[in-house]
């Protein structure tokens, strides 16, 4: 897609003879320039049931005002802000460019948007100056008439008028927006419940669409199963107060959200978007793993399969990245004696490569009909849990007790890397290596596990997924040696190839191989404390 931006704003609700107030009062106003008025007409755009609209996505054709054109805004992780790209608005009104649905392929998944809605905007702008004329910040006054389109023949379409304000901040910061809000709620304007004009438009339609969350089943359900007896207990679990299926399932939810978010970051280029993907995937793989006494595990490993091999797919998008980066780093604080040949040019090329291959293999991969399938059947575990026996019991208990095994098998992995060390001290790095990778995948499953149970188990939860990140970053800056290391060897190599010196590389392994060491080092010391954060948690 075109051009990009972050857009930040908050908007209010103003009556029909609201009047903005001396906003020069504002700290950072100088003066007040405007009012300028445009006339804007808008398209609206989404799937039947509102699927861009329910991920807080809007698609929309607009002409008028000074940014004509298609306009997709996405969610940030930063409240009150999203981010909206542009393109041109062609020729053709009525078919959505390919190029402005590829960033939300895996929302839409295959499905063509149509108009869901029309505004017409009489949109009166007012800018807020500063030192030597700066723009901070757009203040617009707008007066709106939104039609919601018709989804069949037999639905009427629906018409709403109504005035908001909205101001977006240009060169401003939070600061100048509180300032905004005091002066605006100073003469009776409130902020606004609704985030969007959209949303206001298609309030009744996106009420039908959105999905209840499922409430699960009475305690001996699982027992009985079938759909028939889940649903049928459910008034009977809400009556009973938390479930573990309602902890677990809104864990799961989250997750499903962030995997969402994040194939949207890699698609638009987003630096931590395969990061963050990698991450959900893994948090997801931790909760069904950890839960398998909440969701029956015949309907669940198939999908913690499919999470894997999307991580698997996307690892050398990432790993690459991160050790030559970091590889960089270290020769920039190397004393020039020391650095032998074009050992930063050499690095700096192969990142280049490296991270333009990865995308492309990144975007491959989430193109794939077999993560747009996943992605499906996310939804589809969603809507229709396979609840097992322990769903209807009280979510505190199951949670704790998950807490406690996941506990338990971290303590296997750790006394397996000891007694492998014990039996042969000389043991074969390898596998040294991968004893302690198993420990570390081992402690992401307590700490994810933990993250699910903190709402109600509280402070020692906390604690454990304090204490459990503390030994993910120990052991992941040991793994990321590992990557590390490779990449020397192969640098080296190429080096001899091209006729270089290849000394630094073998300095440079040198210096992985210590930092391997003392990550191993200090993990060893911080593993005593391991074992009483489990218990804590668990007793809680």
């Amino acid at each position: 897609m075109g051009s990009g931006q972050i857009e930040v704003e908050r908007k209010f609700e103003a009556g029909p003879d609201v009047v903005l107030p001396d906003l020069t009062t504002v700290d950072g106003v100088t003066s007040v320039g405007g009012p300028v008025t445009h006339e804007l007409d808008a398209t609206y755009y989404d799937t039947p049931d509102l699927r861009l609209a329910r991920s807080r996505i809007t698609l929309r054709r607009r002409t008028g005002g000074t940014d004509a054109g298609w306009h997709l805004k996405l969610p940030t992780a930063v409240a009150g802000s999203r981010r909206e790209l542009h393109a041109p608005l062609g020729t053709r009104r009525t078919l959505v460019p390919r190029a402005v649905t590829e960033p939300v392929t895996a929302v839409l998944r295959g499905v063509r948007p149509g108009p869901v809605a029309t505004l017409q905007t009489t949109r009166q702008v007012t800018h807020l100056l500063g030192d030597g004329g700066t723009v901070l910040a757009e203040v617009a006054v707008d007066t709106v008439t939104g039609t919601a389109l018709a989804p069949d023949p037999e639905t009427p379409a629906t018409v709403t008028t109504w005035r908001e304000i909205e101001v977006e901040l240009v060169e401003g910061d939070e600061a100048l927006l509180d300032g905004v809000t005091a002066a605006l709620a100073g003469v009776g304007i409130r902020p606004s419940d609704v985030p969007s004009k959209l949303t206001r438009v298609l309030a009744d339609r996106l009420a039908a669409v959105t999905p209840v969350p499922a409430a699960p089943p009475a305690a001996d359900a699982g027992a009985q199963g079938g759909k028939k007896g889940r649903k049928g207990r459910r008034k009977q679990a809400e009556a009973s107060g938390p479930t573990a299926a309602a902890a677990v399932l809104g864990a799961l939810r989250n997750q499903v959200r962030a995997l969402q978010t994040a194939d949207i970051g890699v698609r638009t280029g987003d630096p931590e978007g395969v990061h963050d993907l990698r991450v959900a995937c893994r948090r997801l793989r931790s909760i069904l793993a950890a839960f398998r006494s909440v969701l029956d595990r015949t309907a669940t490993d198939p999908v913690r399969d499919e999470l894997q091999w999307i991580g698997a797919a996307l690892s050398g998008a990432r790993d690459g990245e991160v050790a030559l980066e970091h590889l960089k780093s270290v020769v920039a604080a190397q004393p020039v004696v020391l650095v032998r040949g074009p050992v930063a040019a050499r690095l700096q090329q192969t990142e280049v490569a490296d991270v333009e291959r990865g995308r492309k293999a990144a975007v491959r991969a989430l193109s794939d009909k077999r993560h747009l399938a996943l992605l499906d059947t996310l939804d589809a575990l969603l809507t229709d849990p396979p609840l097992a026996g322990a769903a209807g019991e009280p979510a505190r208990t199951v949670l704790a007790d998950a807490v406690k095994r996941s506990g338990k098998r971290l303590q296997a992995r750790i006394d397996e890397s000891r007694a492998h060390e014990a039996d042969d001290p000389g043991a074969h790095e390898e596998e040294s290596e991968h004893a302690l990778h198993e420990v570390r995948k081992a402690a992401k499953r307590v700490r994810y596990t933990a993250e699910v149970a903190a709402s109600l188990l509280g402070a020692p939860a906390e604690a454990l997924v304090a204490c459990m990140k503390e030994v993910q970053d120990v052991l992941g800056e040991a793994q990321d040696t590992v990557v590390a290391r490779q990449w020397c060897v192969r640098l080296a190599t190429a080096a001899v190839g091209a006729g270089e010196d290849t000394f630094t590389y073998g300095r440079l392994h040198a210096l992985e191989e210590m930092r391997a060491e003392h990550a191993d080092q200090r993990f060893w010391a911080l593993e005593p404390t391991l074992r009483a954060a489990v218990k804590a948690a668990a007793r809680a």
